[in-house]
């Protein structure tokens, strides 16, 4: 952490509380101490705020020795901080919107005078973190409000994510009509137990729930229908999309491999193509000798052209190697099979226009 003094000199600004008499017996508040002064770092610039704490003098008065603070002065930054929100406010839109490192979020705030160091970044970022959170619960229960006005409901979401093997899994609960999430937690097992855990706070919310849609989880299944035994359950359509059309997609990776296998000869296409490409423009250096005027014309010879125009066909075969399409709903193997025959048509025509006739064997790898 910084040193205490590292602000330097600043400007006083003294803060009493907003209402002048006591709200209970209507005495008038006579100063009792200070409640807290500390400088703080705006984007402004550097204030030592002071907030005077009042009280009621009335030893009579059924809320003798309360203490009344300015609220403008809560407001200018959080406890223990001596930076404003409207910095946090900037440190947040540096890391999310920008995605700006610490160090540069530091660098940032330094260059437009608000003292800090790369370890205390972190500490803002932690701290606007910590109210971001603390806002998006009115948030969401407004956004719930909403949606329960416009649909008479909420319909719940949840689906476990295990980025690597031997991780701990990350559940994730949604609300289906807005998108919105609301809850996503960490958990080492997924009992049924476990995950009502996370169900549980969003029942207490009151909203009423018209449907719940999962990945088929068994344990996920067991933690609805015992919270909500009466609420319909519904199979995600992608993953029973997924689940009927496993042998179609079985089917299509087979086809792809086998189409595959078909383009393996493509490089030594390709070294032919450059070949030609390369004699081409030998002859045209040597032309270009007999006659300086030739060398202009060396890209227009018909054996360039052709090269390529043979070296474009040979991008878009390869271009369909890389081809993994979306299973179930985009199959690969189909596409790279109609793909690979829009080619050949498109190749049968060029041939076709040069008055030439392709193989017998042509495209039989297609067909």
């Amino acid at each position: 952490m910084l040193s205490k003094n590292r602000l330097g000199a600043a400007p006083k600004i003294y803060f009493r509380p907003e209402m002048k008499n006591c709200p209970h017996c209507g005495i008038r508040l006579k100063r009792s101490h200070t409640a807290w002064n500390k400088k703080i770092s705006t984007l402004s610039g550097v204030i030592h705020a002071w907030s005077m704490a009042y009280a009621c003098p009335n030893i009579d008065c059924p809320h003798a020795g309360v203490t009344y603070k300015s609220a403008e002065a809560e407001a200018l930054s959080m406890k223990h901080s001596s930076y404003s929100y409207d910095v946090l406010c900037l440190v947040g839109e540096l890391r999310f919107k920008q995605h700006r490192t610490c160090k540069e979020i530091a660098d940032t705030l330094n260059e437009r005078g608000i003292v800090t160091s790369e370890r205390y970044a972190q500490t803002l970022y932690e701290r606007y973190q910590t109210l971001l959170a603390a806002s998006l619960d009115d948030y969401v229960k407004q956004i719930l409000a909403e949606t329960t006005a416009q649909n008479g409901g909420i319909i719940l979401s949840m689906d476990g994510v295990q980025p690597e093997k031997g991780n701990e899994m990350l559940y994730v609960i949604r609300e289906v009509f807005s998108g919105t999430i609301l809850a996503a937690q960490n958990m080492k097992s997924g009992a049924a137990a476990e995950l009502r855990t996370l169900i549980d706070p969003i029942i207490e919310l009151g909203y009423p729930i018209v449907g719940i849609v999962s990945d088929g989880q068994v344990s996920i299944r067991q933690a609805f229908e015992s919270l909500l035994p009466d609420v319909p359950y519904q199979y995600c359509q992608y993953h029973y999309l997924k689940d009927i059309a496993k042998p179609v997609v079985d089917a299509d990776r087979k086809l792809k491999m086998e189409l595959k296998k078909s383009m393996r000869g493509l490089r030594d296409i390709e070294r032919k193509i450059e070949q030609a490409e390369k004699k081409a423009i030998t002859e045209a250096q040597a032309s270009a000798k007999a006659s300086p005027l030739a060398l202009s014309d060396a890209p227009e010879a018909p054996s360039y052209k052709e090269a390529q125009v043979a070296k474009g066909y040979a991008a878009a075969v390869r271009a369909l190697l890389l081809e993994d399409g979306e299973p179930p709903l985009d199959l690969p193997g189909m596409l790279i099979y109609e793909r690979a025959q829009a080619i050949q048509a498109s190749l049968q025509r060029c041939l076709t226009k040069k008055r030439a006739s392709s193989s017998s064997g042509y495209g039989q790898n297609f067909q």
